[in-house]
């Protein structure tokens, strides 16, 4: 098995794109050594490694060894950071290392993180450590397993040298998969330089990837930035759903594709709190799990400022035009939300009319939680146990269930107003379809911290592993799996604080 046979590239990017990047060969590590390997990804993508032995595999994805017909090259792109604009940032430490078509017909970038410095570095060292890269696996398969949009870690290699931060840590890269690493702040890099026909390059190019259907439409660009509106919206409200906070989402932090990406201060609430922040950087809560609805709105918004020269010659008109876009986000998102919380809820359906009482209802649910400190993945799960007929898990999640009682009454009767007089067997049907959408296990920021310091710290792998084969399971309820749906202590969870990883 040569690696000329391994990846089978076909790199639009490089080709239709140049002067959008910087070509860029990975730096050489002393002593690969394979730390992950996802072989059903790898099989998905038609990488065709079975046959080489470890040794080439960790040399592959560690950058040592490049495949025949890789790439690899630094997207340039910029980015509003926190709320201020930085006109170039691009990849420091990542490179794209080519692209592939997967057996489902879908093409896929393959990239890799912490190869290295690149022009972008902007005085960084282009390293990671091994913690944060394998916190990307994590948290990315634990996303893939709920169904939610996202990047996915390919591989993750140890270098064999250090990497120094507050202290030294053993160094390693990640591989990363992606639908494409084009970012909102893609678009911005070439906008706040004037470059209209960069702009239109890119916006043909994004279209031709993402939505090729619109190839042809006379109202292409506005269309894109419809279709990336709905996507982030679809994505934003899953992220809701399911208590993920990003932590950063900073323009270059949001794809146009709608997959998550860039988990570094990231993570999942536990006692429900809308001004729950985690990151280290985010001082005034810019990015605290109530407002990132809002701030995928503002994000979009600056997407259309730089798609703004390709909707309309008129300024004003082109301004109208994306104006509206943005305007209707929110009722965009509130629809995704709200189909969502009707499934937790277990609500079959929503006629005419039922969305404001079906919206009150959860917002005074939610209102229980956080008044409660209650934990938001287990109410969730505990009130498909009431479903099923057994209210004592949902109560013993309540120091005071006074309030709950009142609530629970107004959610029987719209659960009956579908199904009419409560039955067994619909009963049961609705905690079957309840317990499908509401994960009981999710990455729980303490299991995080305790398999990223073992492997960190003592090479130890096997935390990670059991951790990693518990999030592919998000919906199992078993004796096997019950400490990983134990919340964190509430003094670790009050102190707890996230890093980009950087």
């Amino acid at each position: 098995m040569t690696f000329a046979a391994a990846f089978r590239f076909d790199n639009s990017f490089a080709r239709d794109l140049e002067g959008f990047y910087v070509a860029r060969r990975p730096a050489v590590v002393p002593a690969p050594s394979l730390l992950y390997l996802n072989e059903p990804l790898a099989n998905e993508l038609g990488l065709d490694i079975s046959a080489l032995g470890r040794d080439a595999i960790a040399a592959i994805f560690a950058g040592n060894a490049l495949p025949d017909g890789a790439q690899p090259l630094a997207q340039a792109y910029a980015g509003h950071q926190f709320g201020g604009f930085s006109p170039q940032l691009g990849d420091g430490r990542a490179l794209l290392l080519g692209e592939v078509i997967d057996r489902h017909g879908r093409r896929r970038d393959i990239a890799f993180k912490g190869s290295g410095r690149t022009p972008f570095a902007r005085g960084g060292d282009g390293k990671a450590a091994v913690g944060p890269m394998l916190r990307e696996v994590l948290i990315g398969e634990a996303m893939h397993a709920l169904g939610i949009p996202t990047t996915r870690a390919l591989a993750v290699t140890a270098t064999g040298e250090p990497v120094y931060r507050e202290q030294v840590l053993p160094g390693a890269v990640l591989t990363r998969v992606a639908a494409s690493h084009l970012r909102v702040g893609t678009f911005q890099f070439h906008a706040a330089r004037g470059d209209i026909e960069s702009v239109r390059k890119l916006a043909e190019y994004t279209i031709a990837r993402h939505d090729p259907e619109l190839a042809q439409s006379p109202q292409r660009f506005l269309a894109l930035l419809q279709n990336v509106a709905e996507r982030q919206a679809s994505l934003i409200a899953q992220w809701m759903n399911v208590g993920f906070i990003h932590g950063v989402m900073n323009t270059d932090n949001m794809t146009i594709s709608g997959e998550t990406i860039d988990y570094g201060p990231c993570a999942f609430i536990e006692a429900y709190d809308p001004a729950t922040v985690f990151s280290s950087i985010d001082d005034h809560g810019r990015y605290a799990f109530g407002n990132q609805p809002d701030i995928a709105c503002w994000n979009l918004a600056r997407l259309a400022e730089a798609l703004l020269p390709l909707l309309s010659d008129n300024h004003d008109e082109a301004v109208a035009m994306a104006t509206d876009v943005i305007a209707r986000f929110p009722a965009q998102y509130r629809r995704h939300l709200l189909a969502g919380q009707r499934a937790k809820l277990g609500l079959r359906r929503g006629e005419p009319g039922d969305d404001l009482h079906d919206s009150a209802l959860v917002d005074d649910w939610l209102r229980l939680l956080h008044a409660g400190q209650v934990d938001f993945t287990l109410a969730w799960r505990r009130l498909a146990d009431a479903a099923g007929g057994n209210e004592a898990p949902l109560r013993a999640q309540f120091a005071d269930a006074h309030g709950l009682d009142a609530w629970l009454g107004r959610w029987r009767a719209r659960c009956a107003s579908e199904t009419g007089a409560a039955v067994p067997e619909a009963a049961r049907e609705r905690a079957d379809a309840m317990r499908r959408v509401n994960p009981v296990v999710i990455a729980r920021n303490h299991r995080v911290e305790e398999a990223l310091a073992a492997a960190s710290d003592r090479g130890d792998l096997a935390p990670f592993r059991r951790l990693l084969d518990a999030l592919g399971r998000p919906y199992d309820e078993t004796d096997e799996l019950a400490a990983y749906a134990e919340p964190a202590p509430a003094a670790m969870t009050a102190c707890y604080r996230t890093f980009c990883g950087t």
